[in-house]
């Protein structure tokens, strides 16, 4: 039987899955910072300890998840500094009581440094070779990054599931079904090879270590516009931001053509994000972890800073875009 939750996952069944595998466990654990997953450090007799990843029950599939990881280990084929999921009597996908889990190398470093321009330099020289790797094909089982399930269907749940405050409902309908028409038109006016992504890069998914990030945590792996994979490191104002994507891409396009269109995504795709954010939170809202790390969800002074942040993302919608000097 599939558990639902993790309510079954305790220290004994994590120590067992672990050792399931034939390593022995020093029965040390350590919980680490992962809300979608669980995620824990678990010490290893004589060795390194390993990180164990278990899967949330029922949100990839198998073959999702496999993809996932056949897309890791091509790029550290590659000698692209990505943490691969280790491999187990040839497998890297495992199951102990129900619960899917993957083992991973314990890996040290600090985020990279966003102001720094030759550390952008490198981030953009590696991701220009991820994204080499990830246009040769497209994923096959993994969803895209696209309107309908950023946008139209985080939408949708909130409406649906009354998280909107009865009073802020019109003015939640009202901009958020005037910002997804704007990012429809905007989506519209570009043409994009869709490709693999790690989809989630951000700094909390890069440790900087030996002058070079890793990346990690490939969870959120989908196709989509390969813009998706660096408008995240961006911030700032409207000429930081200009000189920190032309950083990027001056050693991205060294490895991998870059489409200029794909600027004018930049915007649209953080509307989605934010759309996309408050949605999941609510879907988790059940699991007992995200009342506990997240408490000013889900308040009155929560959605109405919200909305404001749709409205103030609108605005952005219609300023210039951010241009590759």
């Amino acid at each position: 039987m599939i558990p639902t939750d993790y309510h079954q996952l305790t220290p004994d069944t994590v120590i067992d899955a672990v050792e399931s595998v034939g390593v022995l466990s020093d029965s040390r654990i350590l919980a680490l910072n992962s809300y979608e997953n669980r995620v824990y450090q678990v010490g290893i007799e004589d060795e390194q300890p390993l990180i164990a990843k278990f899967y949330r029950p029922q949100r990839w599939s198998n073959e999702q998840i496999i993809e996932e990881h056949v897309f890791s280990q091509t790029l550290a084929d590659l000698d692209i500094p990505v943490v691969p999921p280790l491999r187990f009597n040839d497998e890297t996908l495992m199951e102990h009581q129900g619960y899917r889990f993957t083992l991973y190398k314990r890996y040290g470093g600090h985020a990279p440094e966003l102001d720094n321009p030759e550390h952008l330099e490198v981030i953009g020289r590696l991701m220009g070779r991820i994204h080499a790797c990830g246009q040769t094909q497209t994923f096959t089982h993994r969803p895209a990054v696209n309107i309908q399930s950023y946008g139209t269907d985080s939408r949708a749940f909130l409406l649906d599931n009354d998280f909107i405050p009865k009073d802020l409902i019109p003015a939640y309908e009202s901009v958020s079904r005037d910002m997804l028409a704007q990012i429809q038109t905007a989506f519209d006016k570009v043409e994009y090879q869709a490709i693999r992504l790690h989809g989630d890069c951000h700094v909390g998914n890069m440790l900087w270590r030996d002058e070079q990030p890793h990346f990690v945590d490939f969870d959120d792996a989908r196709n989509g516009p390969a813009i998706q994979d660096l408008w995240m490191l961006l911030s700032g104002d409207y000429q930081q931001r200009c000189l920190q994507i032309s950083d990027i891409l001056e050693s991205y396009s060294e490895f991998c053509e870059f489409n200029r269109a794909e600027l004018q995504l930049i915007e649209p795709l953080r509307a989605l994000r934010l759309l996309h954010y408050s949605a999941w939170l609510a879907k988790r809202w059940v699991d007992p972890a995200f009342p506990h790390s997240f408490p000013w969800f889900n308040t009155e002074r929560y959605w109405a800073d919200h909305v404001l942040s749709l409205r103030e993302q609108m605005a952005a919608l219609d300023e210039p875009v951010v241009k590759w000097l």
